[in-house]
């Protein structure tokens, strides 16, 4: 299960690589809308499934807080903060999803997890930080903001797991991750066209970003991450996000020529080590939820 549920950051560190290279410049929030609507609109076909009863909330509040809301101030700090700060305080986001769930599901991380969290953020700041860096307020607080953000939604989705009544489990993960998207992409495609405008001609290149955007970094991405939340302890899910970073930089070294520095592989391998050590202390957390029933962001990983 761990294995699969890396594979999602691991395909997220590609999008920096396939934005830079194939998508419209200047178009964070159309990235994000093609990302997410048409993703979450295929799965909800595929899986021919509507939400029932309580879930109608539950997939509002949850596409809000993964998707929505969380891509919308992932912006605002790519815009206003160097990659570098905001990718570090994303990776704060396994002590902000420890304390929730110590809160709402009664687990208590174990002593390696959380230093394995500090080694991850020590990792991700020699990893991307560079020496200039301006501090904007609401960078900050949008950057904060959009971690705390994915953090409750992936606390909540532990606790609900995913929905009843359909055939399959495999069918309700489909559900439960079309909802979210499409809820998420609804959420965006207004604040898209009133911030952006209307989207400009697209070419071949585009078109061919946006549907691997969309159909493997987003809809195959996010199926494998809400597999996971809705498994796995919340601090072991959120400490595999820190392969993003690592994944970015290593594309950018090897399709776009970037150096990486000495403190760079180091960062990386302390990363890696955080992410393994984290894997290994998650089953000592003591606690549960009860039983079932994130582009921009690596973007941050590589800009100077």
């Amino acid at each position: 299960m761990r294995n699969l549920t890396a594979i999602a950051p691991m395909l997220w560190g590609t999008t920096y690589l396939v934005t830079t290279e194939l998508l419209p410049a200047d178009r964070p929030l159309l990235a994000g809308t093609m990302r997410a609507l048409p993703a979450g609109l295929l799965l909800v076909a595929a899986a021919r499934a509507l939400p029932r009863g309580a879930w109608w909330w539950r997939a509002a509040v949850l596409g809000t807080l993964n998707i929505g809301l969380f891509f919308a101030l992932l912006f605002v700090a790519a815009y206003r903060l160097p990659g570098g700060v905001a990718a570090v305080l994303g990776a704060l986001g396994p002590f902000v999803v420890a304390a929730l769930a110590f809160g709402l599901l009664g687990q208590r991380p174990s002593s390696r997890v959380l230093l394995a969290g500090t080694a991850g953020v020590a990792g991700v700041a020699l990893l991307v930080l560079r020496s200039a860096t301006a501090l904007d307020p609401i960078g900050l607080a949008a950057a904060a903001g959009g971690m705390v953000s994915m953090s409750l939604g992936t606390v909540l989705g532990r606790r609900w797991g995913v929905p009843e009544g359909n055939a399959s489990r495999r069918t309700a993960l489909l559900a439960l991750t079309g909802w979210q998207l499409t809820v998420g992409g609804l959420l965006l495609a207004p604040a898209t066209l009133l911030v952006e405008g209307l989207p400009p001609a697209l070419d071949v290149a585009n078109v061919a970003g946006f549907a691997y955007l969309s159909l493997v970094g987003t809809a195959g991405a996010y199926l494998l991450w809400f597999r996971g939340v809705t498994t796995l302890p919340p601090a072991q899910v959120t400490l595999l996000g820190l392969l993003s970073p690592v994944v970015a930089a290593v594309l950018g070294w090897a399709a776009l020529g970037q150096s990486l520095s000495g403190g760079q592989l180091a960062g990386a391998a302390l990363v890696l080590a955080a992410v393994v050590a984290g894997a290994r202390g998650a089953g000592r957390e003591r606690g549960g939820a009860p039983k079932v029933g994130k582009s921009t962001l690596l973007k941050a990983a590589t800009a100077p």
